[in-house]
């Protein structure tokens, strides 16, 4: 059974810096695609970014330029570091993981940005 914990959420100003972390645990196997989504009140959840096992990257085009997704395979963790952020950033981000058939998503992590 594979399992995610985020953590790294907050609050934070406008125009501030988080680092997000997601730790996967159990089976994981060697082709996957990891990625953060997020959900703000009364919104659907979105795509934020996604990165494969073999480090290929996918931006929402909100993000571009100020989100960073990355990886370390050997931990099985995947990172989101967010620069530049603004108000509508503000929204639980959650961690996903992709392999075969499954799809497994974390718990969430709350993200807020005050202006």
């Amino acid at each position: 059974q594979v399992q995610l914990v985020e953590s790294g959420g907050g609050l934070v100003q406008a125009g501030g810096s988080l680092r997000l972390a997601c730790v996967a645990s159990g089976s994981i196997f060697s082709f996957n695609v990891m990625g953060w989504y997020r959900q703000a009140p009364g919104k659907q959840r979105e795509l934020v970014a996604t990165i494969s096992s073999g480090r290929s990257t996918n931006y929402a085009d909100s993000v571009k330029g100020r989100f960073t997704i990355s990886r370390d395979s050997a931990k099985n963790t995947v990172y989101l570091q967010m620069n530049s952020l603004k108000p509508e950033d503000t929204a639980v981000y959650y961690c996903n993981l992709g392999q075969r058939s499954q799809t497994i998503w974390g718990q969430g992590t709350q993200v807020t940005v005050s202006s």
